[in-house]
């Protein structure tokens, strides 16, 4: 467990959500997961300075029944805490901490694949010719389905596309 201790205090956690570019309920999750933390270690840090010793002699001179005080160190000094075996919750995590870095590590790499598509095709539009510039030959050689449907609606005596009248009216006045 003390490696996770050192990750933690080398971990800059306001530059996290920055770096990973989280937004949403995800930077909120972190901040909140944060939160707890700080709060688990202050907890730990005032419990911990806090006397474990139980000053019996001080409770005998105060209370008048010190037959009680007798019992309650008899107690005190018999207890032996429970020990719980915890391997086996350890190890669920362990294998749940693997599973999420196998994850993150194959959503990153479908990041960057789609990173470099958008970049591609960013590239793409940046490059590309204006529309005023653009001819009906070199748009008929791009696709030629766009032809060959203009030559069938020819074809068939239409000299408009469907539906061009009721989006775009006839405004000249006759």
């Amino acid at each position: 467990m003390a490696a996770p201790s050192r990750a933690v205090s080398k971990l800059d956690w306001s530059k996290v959500g920055t770096q990973l570019g989280l937004r949403g309920s995800t930077a909120t999750a972190l901040s909140n997961f944060k939160k707890r933390h700080d709060d688990a270690k202050r907890r730990v840090q005032v419990l911990s300075e806090q006397p474990t010793t139980v000053d019996f002699a001080h409770y005998r001179s105060v209370l008048k029944n010190t037959a009680v005080i007798d019992e309650i160190e008899q107690y005190f000094k018999t207890f032996k805490p429970k020990t719980y075996d915890v391997s086996k919750q350890i190890k669920a995590i362990e294998s749940f901490e693997q599973v999420a870095i196998k994850n993150a590590e194959e959503t990153k790499s479908k990041v960057e694949v789609e990173l470099k598509s958008l970049e591609k095709a960013l590239a793409d539009i940046e490059g590309a010719r204006p529309w005023d510039q653009t001819t009906v030959d070199e748009l008929a050689q791009a696709e030629p389905e766009i032809d060959a449907y203009t030559a069938r609606l020819v074809k068939d005596g239409k000299w408009m596309p469907p539906g061009y009248q009721e989006r775009f009216p006839n405004l000249s006045v006759l």
